[in-house]
Parts: structure tokens; C-alpha cells; sequence
């Protein structure tokens, strides 16, 4: 796993490069300022807690925060107290497999990523919350440890676009594992992927340690083939290819099934994961999946 500050997006112009960050910060910021300045602090500011001290214990305290150790030591009941963090770890795990470099409308699903994930940690800064960036594929790729400042954030958005990964598949279940062993403390996690390669059971053990949000990314022409008859398909992380009429109802009816069938697992691993979930499509604008995250949460906080 790379983890300096000088790896290069790759073979990419400089200029295209710079062109499409700053593109995408003029166009989040103005939606941070527009839209997600409460918002953001409404879902999640005082959702993280960090050990206090302890003190006796009082009739009507919650016996799950019962100290045991100083309980038995002194023979006397004793509770953990707890105080709201002030700054939140915001960490974006995104997903550079070759399958994210795919779109379909003008937009690849890597940038889509990108675009949510500038928005969210524009908030978080502005929050004074700090912001870091795991990037993996089959396995961990790059480690950016969490800061704050706007040259940090945009540069966490070239490396979503631009990253050349040295591996070729998908694997999030190991992903997260080694992920876990560089967070010490409990993170906010954004999950970015395009799931075509079911998470693996070990989510919901990664979401019991850290608050996990997926951000599912997706294009239409993952759902639903395009109606254009014969074409070579090559498979992007594999790159084995066949020759496909996808004009023929019996082929598009078993492709229709099989992604329906693929996509409810998916769905039903994030759902027993205890993970929050924003889907979002290169079809559609991201901000109303958002603002429904924001507002979920944000009741939830209140409930």
C-alpha cells in the first residue's frame, strides 16, 4: 500500500487534471454553502463520544455504562462518563477498481464518487472536522491520514479520480479489515463502491467498530442493457470479452435477472451490516440522495 504524498494520478494530462478538481470545487462548495451548511452538523455532530472519567453510580444510570474494572476494585458501583468529541474523523474508502472507471452519460462513476465525497468533506472542514482518504481495489492502495485544510480536500478528490491502483479486482471485506488496523480511534467511514463484487459478511463487524455509511454508485447500463445489437463487452477487471447481441429479449432477460439478483444481495448485506446507505446514479443529480441521508440521520440523532 502507497501511502506518500508525491504519488502521481498517472499518465494524465496536468491540465485536465486541475481543470476537472477545480470544476468539482466550485461546483460542492457552492452547494455546501447553499444547501448542506446545517445539515452536516445536524447529522452528525454529537455523535461521537470520547471517555471522560468515572464517577458512583446514580439511581436511573444506564447499566451498560457500568465501569466493571473500577467497580471491582473499589467495591463500589461506578459509571463511564463521556463527553462529545469536538472533531470528527471523516475517511473516505473508495473504491478504484477498474469497474468505477465506467459511465455511460457523460460522467464516470469515479466522478460521481468524487463529487460526493467533495461535498461531505467540505462540510467537514468547514466544521473544523478532519477529513482522510483509503483507496483500495483487491487490497489497500493508498492511505491518507485524516487533516483538515482545503488543499487537503482537493487533493483527496484527484487521487478519486485519477489513482492508477496495481490491482485489478475488487475485494471490501479485506479491504476494511486492513483499514481497520490504521484506525485507532472510532471514524466516520464512507464506503464508495460500485458493489458489482458482493462486501462480504465482514461488514457488519467493521460497522460495529466505526459509524459506516455506503455510498453505492451506479450507472443505468449496469441495470439494463442498451438495445444496440451485436457488441464486444469486455469485463474491466478481468478484461476477458465476448461478442453479445444485446438487441436478443432472451439475452437481456437473463442479464436483467442476474443484476437484480446480484443487486439484492448486495442490498440485503448492507442492510444486516448495520451500515447507513446513500445510493446514488451517474443518471441522476446528487444532491437529493444526500439531503435524504442528511435528513434520516439527523432524525434518528433527534429520536
Amino acid at each position: 500500500m502507497r501511502d506518500r504524498e508525491d504519488d502521481a494520478p498517472g499518465a494524465v494530462d496536468i491540465q485536465e487534471i486541475l481543470r476537472k478538481v477545480r470544476l468539482i470545487e466550485l461546483y460542492t462548495r457552492k452547494m455546501v454553502n447553499e444547501i448542506f451548511a446545517g445539515r452536516y452538523n445536524s447529522a452528525f455532530k454529537g455523535t461521537g463520544m470520547e471517555f471522560s472519567d468515572v464517577r458512583l453510580y446514580q439511581p436511573g444510570d444506564d447499566y451498560r455504562s457500568i465501569d466493571w474494572n473500577v467497580t471491582s476494585r473499589t467495591g463500589e458501583v461506578h459509571v463511564k462518563q463521556f463527553k462529545e468529541e469536538r472533531e470528527m474523523t471523516i475517511v473516505f474508502a473508495a473504491d478504484v477498481s477498474p469497474s468505477m472507471r465506467f459511465g455511460t452519460l457523460g460522467k464516470l462513476k469515479s466522478e460521481v464518487a468524487a463529487e460526493v465525497c467533495a461535498l461531505l468533506a467540505f462540510s467537514a472542514i468547514r466544521n473544523q472536522d478532519r477529513v482522510g482518504l483509503y483507496l483500495f481495489s483487491d487490497g489497500p492502495e493508498l492511505f491518507i491520514p485524516p487533516k483538515k485544510g482545503k488543499e487537503h480536500v482537493l487533493r483527496i478528490i484527484r487521487d478519486i479520480l485519477y489513482f492508477q491502483p496495481s490491482g485489478r479486482g475488487t475485494d471490501v471485506q479485506e479491504s476494511l479489515s486492513a483499514l481497520s488496523g490504521l484506525l485507532p480511534r472510532r471514524a466516520t467511514v464512507f464506503l464508495c463502491s460500485d458493489f458489482l463484487s458482493l462486501p462480504g459478511s465482514g461488514l457488519g463487524v467493521f460497522s460495529r467498530r466505526h459509524d459506516l455509511t455506503a455510498l453505492w454508485v451506479e450507472d443505468p447500463a449496469e441495470r439494463r442493457l442498451p438495445d444496440t445489437g451485436w457488441m464486444e463487452l469486455q469485463d474491466p477487471e478481468t478484461r476477458s470479452t465476448i461478442w453479445a447481441n444485446l438487441s436478443a429479449r432472451a439475452t437481456r432477460r437473463r442479464f436483467a435477472a442476474a443484476r437484480d439478483g446480484q443487486r439484492s444481495k448486495v442490498l440485503k448485506t448492507l442492510r444486516t451490516s448495520g451500515a447507513d446507505l446513500i445510493r446514488v446514479s451517474s443518471a441522476e443529480d446528487i444532491i437529493m440522495p444526500l439531503v435524504r441521508y442528511f435528513r434520516e440521520r439527523a432524525a434518528r440523532k433527534a429520536s
